[in-house]
């Protein structure tokens, strides 16, 4: 009984190993009737096609499958003429497409294809089609939606490749988005440019203008990249960034352009540190949101937050350590001795008993107060005018002392770039002079200055190159 019941369960996958002829007929006889109920193609495998593929990859030998694979090539062939006489273009295509595949004669093919082409521009009324893209590139409308004059030229050259009326419209149309696009490179709009420029390349990759166009895009991103890359060097970061997102807009995946991106985000971060330091939080609160937004996996923004952190627990601290009439005194006199400091001329110095140094006292007690932003606002002409004594004087560390104080009192003040960059050129000036006269340590140091204030600084790289030399000569 259990022999029985075997023999009935697997009686087909045995008949398929001890009779595999049985199998191949069963394929054939089952493709002619697919092929007979015109089922040319199906991807359950019910096709003919698949039937017949099917019976030739069980026996190679005999050759009904190949007669049947061509017998199904005509089929697909007469139901796309079918498909053609009765305007269904899309069916047609597809049959087209399998008699291609199933190697119906190549002559064979593109003479239908024309003829569906013809059709197809017939039904469609291209002559219509054609004027429509005429008036849409008079009006300017080259591209931006369907009824735009480049897809109606490509939908004209679709059905008719040679029609000389649209591939001469369609060589205009390019010709004016390029310059189109060209018009916006001067423009520094290199998003939109990138945009234009990709939307002609689909449109004609080989056309005469197209290599011209983007080069000059190359050369535009190149450009705004190095204009970014200094600003970043003098510390003007909104141009910075607009300058690495412009190139972003026209290269997504700009890795240098990302790059420096975060490099503007790790200068937010400097900024809210130093911004903590001298306990103006909302200033540093804002220059660490924008350090997250540009660079949020960056160990130098999670340093800034934590430094902000600990900045804010520390002037809690202060703060509630003292009564508010203790602090309100303790503020006064340090006005006080900030006003008396000013007086005798002593910005920075004595160390601890400077105005500046009295003032930032000031702020750590409460720098909110209104009368400690007006001695921040008195102090800062008096630090420029520092500065500048300093700096004329030759007594160049001095001068640095005051661009930090300056620098710290009001961090984005539009004079502390050109302040920086003629303080490296000091350095520059005086380390070149010592340079001359032996003193290569006080030269490296020089350059290291020069070097932190103005990556930019006229001079540097020469300097840097003479430092370097005489660096060598000094080895043992």
């Amino acid at each position: 009984m259990l022999l029985a019941v075997l023999v009935l369960a697997f009686r087909g996958p045995l008949a398929d190993m001890l009779w595999p002829e049985t199998r191949v007929q069963a394929l054939l006889d089952q493709a002619g009737r697919a092929l007979a109920d015109g089922r040319l193609d199906a991807d359950d495998g019910t096709g003919a096609r698949q039937l017949y593929e099917a019976a030739q990859a069980l026996d190679t030998d005999r050759n009904e499958a190949a007669v049947g694979l061509r017998r199904v090539a005509s089929a697909a062939l007469q139901q796309a003429s079918t498909a053609l006489e009765q305007n269904r273009f899309e069916e047609a295509r597809a049959r087209l497409d399998l008699a291609r595949e199933l190697q119906v004669p190549r002559a064979q093919a593109d003479a239908f294809a024309a003829r569906v082409r013809a059709r197809e521009a017939e039904h469609a009324g291209l002559d219509g089609v054609l004027q429509a893209a005429t008036q849409a590139h008079a009006a300017g409308h080259l591209v931006g939606g369907e009824d735009a004059a480049l897809p109606l030229y490509q939908r004209v050259l679709t059905l008719q490749p040679t029609r000389l009326e649209a591939l001469e419209g369609r060589e205009d149309a390019l010709s004016d988005l390029l310059q189109e696009a060209g018009r916006r490179l001067a423009r520094h709009e290199l998003g939109e440019a990138s945009t234009l420029i990709g939307q002609a390349q689909v449109f004609d990759p080989g056309h005469v203008d197209l290599p011209q166009a983007q080069a000059a895009l190359a050369t535009a991103l190149e450009s705004r990249r190095r204009a970014a890359a200094r600003d970043i060097a003098k510390g003007r970061l909104v141009p910075a960034r607009a300058g690495y997102e412009a190139v972003l807009a026209a290269m997504p995946d700009d890795a240098a352009a990302r790059q420096g991106l975060e490099q503007v985000g790790a200068a937010h971060a400097a900024l809210a540190e130093r911004q903590a330091a001298d306990f103006h939080f909302e200033q540093a609160r804002r220059e660490l949101s924008e350090a997250r937004a540009l660079a949020p996996q960056s160990q130098r923004v999670a340093q800034a937050e934590q430094a902000v952190t600990r900045a804010e627990q520390a002037r809690g601290r202060l703060g509630t350590a003292l009564p508010a009439r203790e602090r309100d005194r303790r503020v006064q006199a340090l006005l006080a001795a900030m006003a008396d400091a000013e007086a005798k001329g002593q910005w920075l110095t004595p160390p601890g008993e400077s105005a500046y140094d009295k003032l930032r006292a000031a702020q750590a007690l409460a720098p909110d107060a209104a009368v400690v932003q007006q001695a921040s606002a008195r102090l800062l002409p008096a630090v420029r005018s520092c500065y500048e004594d300093e700096l004329r004087a030759n007594r160049i560390r001095r001068a640095q002392a005051c661009q930090q104080a300056w620098q710290t009192l009001q961090p984005r003040d539009a004079g502390l770039p050109d302040a920086k960059r003629r303080l490296a050129e000091k350095w520059i000036a005086v380390g070149s002079e010592r340079l001359g006269a032996g003193d290569v340590a006080f030269a490296v140091q020089a350059l290291s200055e020069a070097q932190r204030l103005d990556t930019q600084a006229s001079g540097l790289d020469a300097f840097a190159e003479r430092v370097k030399t005489a660096k060598v000569g000094q080895t043992p």
